[in-house]
Formats: C-alpha cells, sequence, structure tokens
C-alpha cells in the first residue's frame, strides 16, 4: 500500500501550555520522532500541518497551513489530502510517543482499495491516528464548510460511504494510543 503522512502539529496546545511538536522524548522533539516514525512505517511523502507562526525548516519536510482558521485538526486533514499525491493518507498527531511502525502496519494491512481505517479502543475512536482514503478530501470540505469540525463527523460521513471502517483495537495495544495532552503526564513512562 502506498501511502502519505500528515503529522498534526498545529493545535494549540492549550492543556500542555506549550508547543507539543517541541516538547523532547529521549533527546529529539516530538515532531522529529512522528516524521521519522512515518519514514519507518514507509510514507513516501510526509507533511507537517503546522502553525503559521513557527518554524519548522530544520525537519526538513513540507510544511501545509490551514485553509480555514480555527477548525481543529480538520484543517489540517483537508490540506494533507488535497496535497496528497498517493491513494491514502496517514494521519498522526503529533502527541502520539508510543505509536510504532508496527500499529501503523496493522491498519495499513486493514485498509482496502478506497477505504481507510480507524482505530476504535472500547468505545474511543482515534481519528488523529488513521488511515484516509484520498476520496476523504471532498467529504472533509464539505464538513468544513457545513461547520461539523468534529473528527468524529468526519468519520462517521466516511462510514456511511464505505469509505472508512472500524479497526478494533486490543487493549494490549492501549498504550500506543496514548497522547501527551498536559505538562505533568511523562510521554516516556
Amino acid at each position: 500500500m502506498t501511502f502519505s503522512a500528515l503529522i498534526l502539529a498545529g493545535g494549540q496546545s492549550r492543556r500542555m501550555g506549550r508547543d507539543k511538536a517541541f516538547l523532547e522524548v529521549d533527546g529529539l522533539p516530538l515532531l522529529a520522532r512522528q516524521i521519522d516514525l512515518a519514514r519507518r512505517a514507509g510514507a513516501v511523502t510526509i507533511f507537517i500541518s503546522g502553525r503559521p507562526d513557527r518554524d519548522y525548516g530544520r525537519f526538513g519536510v513540507p510544511v501545509l497551513h490551514d485553509r480555514v482558521a480555527n477548525a481543529g485538526p480538520l484543517a489540517g486533514i483537508a490540506q494533507g489530502l488535497a496535497a496528497a499525491t498517493t491513494p491514502f493518507l496517514l494521519v498522526l498527531a503529533v502527541d502520539l510517543p508510543r505509536m510504532t511502525p508496527d500499529f501503523i502496519g496493522r491498519m495499513a494491512e486493514a485498509c482496502t482499495s478506497g477505504t481507510g481505517v480507524v482505530p476504535q479502543l472500547l468505545d474511543q475512536l482515534e481519528p488523529a491516528a488513521a488511515i484516509y482514503p484520498k476520496e476523504a478530501r471532498a467529504i472533509a470540505e464539505n464538513c468544513l464548510a457545513s461547520g461539523a469540525y468534529a473528527l468524529r463527523a468526519l468519520v462517521e460521513a466516511l462510514e456511511a460511504q464505505g469509505a472508512m471502517r472500524r479497526l478494533r483495537v486490543d487493549p494490549q495495544y492501549a498504550d500506543e494510543l496514548f497522547n501527551w495532552n498536559e505538562s505533568s503526564t511523562e510521554a516516556g513512562q
């Protein structure tokens, strides 16, 4: 399966109190770790969905800026789908320090032609760690235009079209979906 990757690094980091993309774990910024992870998982092209007031030049990958302000990760995903030249787009939030290439591989194996996957752990969807088909672009744009910014709305619209399915995650892999949202949380533990 050929796919591009989009690292979601444009958030405000309100709960963290500082930009998560530049927080270091084992001497590397989270953003560098996610770019490396996407490469090791097989992404042919990698993009950063970033903030216009940040310099991402040291990471050496193209930066995409939201076309629609204050629309959350949906705006970044729409830009990533527009920029991707591959059939699928791996979306990874920058604050997933325990994600592995094996987990991404399991998601990729679950994709079929024109149908991506979103992990589901118990009753919780993880749309910021999912693989979207290129065809999702039109639906993402429709969600943006209608003001339906929640990623769950995008996933449900894609499911209704047969373009996304859920990948049930065994709780033993829950650690790989851990997200680092607060400064008191240790990413390495």
